[in-house]
């Protein structure tokens, strides 16, 4: 008898170039599939031999994702998140320098009893390890991304491994296949020669493609479709158009458009569709996402603003926000570094000022005179982690007379060290996953600008730094109008500040982006851009 799994397993390739969206299409997928009343999954394979994403450069990398757990993930993660409204953990994500940590460990524990250790069986068994751990959740579908393309000699594991799992469980796996089909300007036609190579790749691997998922810059046509399908060996009616949308949250229902659920689940052979009003509220969402009645700036003050994806669950939180009470918030991205105490001019005609998360000195008098810049002209401001440092930092050094009051991070020999590091972190030497990282509990005070945005007196968000406000000071600023109306119970330490008589001047040490959803906005962003449209009138 064949073997069955009580989860379908569906499995996304991409080819031709990176970066051609893999995690909105699994997340899209997951979107529609709830929409018809199934439980999703969601996990995203990583080729690079880092253990987690935490020490990458965000400018190669993007934005760090933190789930509720702790764990430092990739970015993809958010998407996820944001798409299922479900919250991941570090089950979610696999990269190939896990899975070779926890084979050497074996190996070093003596587990294969002596046996030569190769990539198969060992390695490619532990990548299916991780897949089954989910498979055990009892989902109805575990969507697996597999990050890198096609040829790429670091994915080739992770190919093999599902190429593995297909001969095990060939009624309950299934390989999408995204790639792109470009189009030529200058002659003003596609081309599916690209496509056509990359399936050839992935078929010389053992894996042929159950759809293709074909990006490109406009829709194709069925004449296009007929002719992947006859060179891809995949029937005309599983080639799938994925042109660009204008917001990435139109995907799920341009997938809806050509009945990709439904042909999901006839591939499986599931007949029972349960009710569900996913869809419903994911069209509402857009509804009012594209449905203005006012119009305000924002500018985020950040040090990495070159690469925005660096911001993605902040730019995505403001979106959801935006949505919600139907503003059009345009995004201006200021680098930190170009402000100056002499030239702020960069900030002219901002409605709100956001001040983002970050590491290291640069740029980080910039991100001071820009919070200075907002209280004394009573823009509404919001400092999130690094951010919320920097609020304190300018409160400090321009309200309190502190001169050169400055965190330990950015300068030891400070003579006002409003910002410190905690003791226990002091002798840390390797960084990977040493920070205060993941959900942790914080209580808020009645009558303070976050109780009235929460409406709850304890909540609970990810936080990802090591750096703290330094207690020894609070009086200090409390004397000066600081009201820390958000305290970690367990150990004392501030994680919401706000500046009393302001409209909103709000710093929090946690990341809120983080569990905002398009269903479901984040209070906090929600009522930074209420304050901007009242101060807006």
């Amino acid at each position: 008898m064949t073997k069955r799994l009580d989860t379908r397993l569906i499995f996304i390739t991409g080819g031709v170039i990176s970066s051609l969206g893999k995690g909105i299409t699994a997340a899209s997928l997951g979107v529609i599939l709830k929409g018809k009343g199934f439980s999703v999954n969601i996990m995203k394979f990583d080729p690079y031999i880092n253990v987690d994403s935490g020490t990458m450069n965000p400018f190669q990398h993007g934005e760090v994702y933190i789930t509720k757990d702790g764990a430092e993930t990739d970015l993809d993660l958010g998407h996820y998140e944001r798409y299922i409204s479900r919250d991941m953990t570090s089950l979610n994500n696999v990269t190939t320098g896990k899975v070779y940590n926890a084979v050497i460990e074996k190996e070093r524990r003596g587990d294969y009893l002596g046996n030569t250790v190769q990539v198969v069986p060992h390695i490619t068994d532990e990548i299916k390890s991780r897949i089954y751990r989910l498979v055990d959740r009892k989902d109805d579908f575990l969507i697996c991304e597999i990050g890198g393309t096609v040829g790429d000699i670091e994915s080739l594991p992770f190919l093999e491994a599902i190429r593995q799992i297909k001969l095990e469980y060939p009624a309950d796996v299934m390989f999408i296949h995204l790639t792109l089909i470009p189009f030529i300007r200058s002659s003003e036609e596609f081309k599916t020669k690209p496509t056509q190579h990359s399936v050839n790749e992935l078929r010389r691997i053992g894996i042929q493609p159950d759809f293709l998922a074909c990006r490109s810059e406009r829709e194709i046509s069925k004449e296009l479709k007929n002719k992947v399908s006859l060179f891809c060996s995949v029937s005309v009616d599983r080639v799938i158009s994925v042109p660009d949308q204008k917001s990435i949250y139109e995907v799920p229902l341009k997938l809806e458009e050509q009945d990709f659920s439904v042909k999901i689940l006839e591939f499986f052979n599931i007949t029972q569709i349960r009710k569900s009003d996913y869809i419903n509220s994911w069209k509402k969402f857009l509804n009012d996402f594209f449905a203005h009645e006012k119009e305000i700036t924002i500018g985020i003050v950040g040090k990495y603003v070159d690469l925005t994806d660096s911001y993605m669950s902040i730019r995505e939180a403001v979106n959801h926000a935006s949505s919600y009470l139907k503003v059009r918030t345009g995004i201006e991205w200021i680098e930190s570094a170009d402000i100056t105490e002499k030239d702020r001019s960069k900030l002219n005609g901002m409605n709100g000022i956001l001040i983002p998360g970050g590491f290291g000195d640069r740029g980080i008098e910039g991100m001071i005179q820009a919070a200075k810049y907002a209280r004394e002209n009573d823009i509404p401001c919001f400092g999130i982690c690094l951010g919320m440092q920097i609020l304190i930092i300018d409160i400090a050094r321009h309200v309190l007379e502190m001169k050169g009051a400055n965190s330990t991070e950015f300068d030891a020999k400070t003579p006002y060290k409003v910002i410190d590091i905690q003791e226990h972190q002091k002798k840390i030497k390797d960084k990977g996953g040493t920070q205060r990282l993941g959900h942790y509990p914080c209580k808020i005070t009645k009558g303070t600008r976050a109780h009235e945005a929460y409406g709850e007196s304890l909540i609970l968000e990810r936080h990802r730094h090591r750096f703290e406000f330094n207690n020894e000071f609070k009086q200090r600023f409390e004397s000066a109008g600081v009201i820390f109306s958000g305290i970690c119970p367990e150990n004392e330490l501030v994680e919401i500040s706000e500046m009393k008589g302001k409209g909103f001047f709000l710093g929090c040490q946690f990341h809120p982006e983080l569990q905002s959803r398009p269903l479901n906005p984040h209070p906090l962003f929600i009522n930074f851009i209420e304050k901007i449209l009242e101060a807006k009138i």
